[in-house]
C-alpha cells in the first residue's frame, strides 16, 4: 500500500478520483492546502483524509511515500526538489520545469536523493493508445509518414480571472505549456522524438501575456512529418490526432481531455488488411484509464515491475520541446533538437529569463 499525500486540491481533486479507484494499491493520507475548507470539500470531507496547510508537516512525516503536487506552475520545481529532499517519491503536474536547467537540476537531485518523479501525462492511457502501440509492435505499423494534432478548446475571461494564470511569472507559458502538451507528449510516445520544429504563436483570444493560438511543423527524428494546430478560440474543447504509417492511419475522436479512452478508426492500407489490424485490437484488454492508467504504472514502477510508467525523462523531453518551440517562435526560424547549453533559451523561455 502507497501511502499519498496530494499538496493543491485544485486539480488534485481529479488526482484523488484517480487513487481511488486503485484501493489495493494506494491509500491518501493528507490533501494539503492553504485552503483547508477547499481541501476538506475536494476530499468529500472523507474522515479517512487528513487535511493540513502545512507543507513542512506533510514532508516530514515518515508515514507518507510519495506526494503528490498540483499547485500552480511556478512552485513545481522549487516542491519537487523539497520533496525528493525530504525522502519521498514526487508526481508532479505539468510542466516539470520552467527551463532546461531547472529539469537538468530536478534529475541531478533525483539521482542522488535516490528517489523517482513522475510527470503526470495521463493521455497517454486508455485502450486506443494501447490499441496503437500494440500495432506498432506486431510489426503492422511499417514507417511512420505524418502526423495532424489539433488542441482546439475554448476559453474565455473567467477561466483567466485566476490571478497567476496568462502570466508569465504564475502559469510559465501559454496554451503551449499547459494545453497543447498532451498532444505533443502524445506524438512522442507514438512516433518517437522530435528532431526539429518551427513555430509560430499568437495572442489573439484573451487579453493575457502568454500565447494561447499556435501553428507548430515538426520532424521527427524517423524522418516523419506532423503538424500541430492550437487555439483556445475555438467554440468547443477538442482534441484530434490522426498518425499515418505505411501500415495503417490511426484516427481519433475528439474527445478533449481522454483522447486514449476515445474510439479510435485504425484503418488498413495495403498490403496490411484490415483483418490484420483487427486482429491485434481485438486482442487488447481493457484496463485503467486515464488518471488511473497513470497511477496504475506508477504502482508498478514502485514495486520493481515498471515500463509503462511517465519517467522524468519523458518530463525532460517535454521541456526540452516547449523551449525549441518558444526558441522558434521567437527567432522564426526552425529550432533543431536535442538542444544544448549554449541554445538561446536554454536558461529559460520566460521574458525575465531572457534578459
Amino acid at each position: 500500500m502507497i501511502r499519498v499525500a496530494i499538496i493543491g486540491a485544485g486539480i488534485g481533486a481529479e488526482h484523488l478520483a484517480g487513487y481511488r479507484a486503485l484501493p489495493d494499491r494506494f491509500r491518501v493520507a493528507v490533501m494539503c492546502d492553504l485552503d483547508k475548507a477547499r481541501a476538506a470539500k475536494a476530499t468529500d470531507n472523507d474522515p479517512h483524509i487528513a487535511i493540513s496547510d502545512d507543507l513542512d508537516a506533510v514532508l516530514d512525516d515518515p508515514h507518507i511515500d510519495l506526494i503528490d503536487i498540483c499547485l500552480p506552475p511556478h512552485l513545481h520545481f522549487p516542491v519537487t526538489v523539497k520533496v525528493l529532499e525530504a525522502g519521498k517519491h514526487a508526481i508532479c503536474e505539468k510542466p516539470i520545469a520552467r527551463s532546461m536547467v531547472e529539469a537538468d537540476a530536478l534529475q541531478e537531485v533525483a539521482e542522488r536523493t535516490g528517489k523517482l518523479v513522475f510527470p503526470v501525462f495521463q493521455y497517454r492511457f486508455g485502450k486506443a493508445i494501447a490499441q496503437l502501440i500494440a500495432l506498432e509492435h506486431a510489426g503492422l505499423a511499417g514507417r511512420a509518414y505524418a502526423a495532424a494534432l489539433e488542441t482546439h478548446w475554448n476559453r474565455n475571461a473567467a477561466y483567466y480571472a485566476v490571478p497567476w494564470r496568462g502570466t508569465w511569472v504564475g502559469e510559465s507559458g501559454g496554451s503551449l505549456l499547459g494545453h497543447a502538451i498532451h498532444a505533443h507528449d502524445l506524438l512522442c510516445h507514438v512516433m518517437g522524438p522530435v528532431s526539429q520544429v518551427f513555430a509560430m504563436t499568437d495572442t489573439r483570444v484573451n487579453e493575457i501575456e502568454t500565447e494561447d493560438c499556435a501553428a507548430l511543423s515538426f520532424r521527427m527524428a524517423t524522418g516523419a512529418l506532423a503538424t500541430s494546430s492550437v487555439t483556445l478560440g475555438a467554440g468547443n474543447d477538442t482534441t484530434r490526432l490522426r498518425f499515418c504509417f505505411e501500415g495503417f492511419t490511426a484516427e481519433s475522436g475528439d474527445a478533449p481531455y481522454t483522447p486514449a479512452q476515445d474510439t479510435w478508426k485504425f484503418i488498413a492500407r495495403a498490403p496490411v488488411t484490415q483483418d490484420q489490424i483487427d486482429t491485434v485490437l481485438a486482442q487488447v484488454p481493457s484496463g485503467h484509464a486515464g488518471f488511473a492508467g497513470y497511477l496504475d504504472a506508477i504502482a508498478d514502477a514502485l514495486a520493481g515491475e515498471g515500463g509503462q510508467e511517465v519517467t522524468l525523462m519523458d518530463g525532460r523531453r517535454s521541456i526540452e520541446l516547449v523551449t525549441a518551440i518558444y526558441q522558434s517562435a521567437k527567432a522564426g526560424t526552425p529550432v533543431s533538437l536535442p538542444l544544448t547549453a549554449e541554445d538561446a533559451l536554454y536558461q529559460g523561455w520566460m521574458p525575465s529569463a531572457q534578459t
